[in-house]
């Protein structure tokens, strides 16, 4: 009964879990914008101007692809919110950290939780005409 219990518990954190992510302005922040037009650049575009740095992370998703995907959308959705329409990514990476679960009862347990990171320069590219 308490593996099922564990599983349970295990499988509605993955259920429910969730991106967040922060920025920090350091340019001229503008109207926001739809996240769907926001790019991802690797390599440094030409004549751009920098808004933010953006950060994000998930613990959502059945994969560890899944994950990535959600913080890739979350840094969007920060981008979009100040008015970038593409980002420079700089990093990706592995969060690890483990939560005690069971508070109440006289069987606990650690449920080990593992976030995919991303994090990035939001900026603004003015459109060709």
């Amino acid at each position: 009964m308490k593996v099922f219990k564990a599983l349970y518990l295990i499988s509605i954190l993955f259920l429910f879990g969730c991106a967040s992510g922060s920025s920090i302005v350091v340019g001229e922040v503008r109207p926001p914008i739809d996240p769907s037009k926001v790019r991802l650049y690797l390599e440094i575009p030409t004549n751009y101007e920098p808004i933010a740095i953006v950060n994000a992370s998930s613990d959502a998703g059945f994969t560890e692809q899944g994950s990535v995907n959600y913080a890739v959308q979350e840094l969007k959705n920060q981008a979009a919110r100040i008015g970038a329409n593409g980002i420079i990514l700089d990093s990706t990476g592995t969060r690890n950290s483990v939560m005690l679960g069971g508070q109440g009862t006289d069987y606990q347990y650690l449920i080990p939780v593992s976030a995919q990171t991303v994090s990035g320069t939001a900026i603004y590219i003015e459109p060709k005409s």
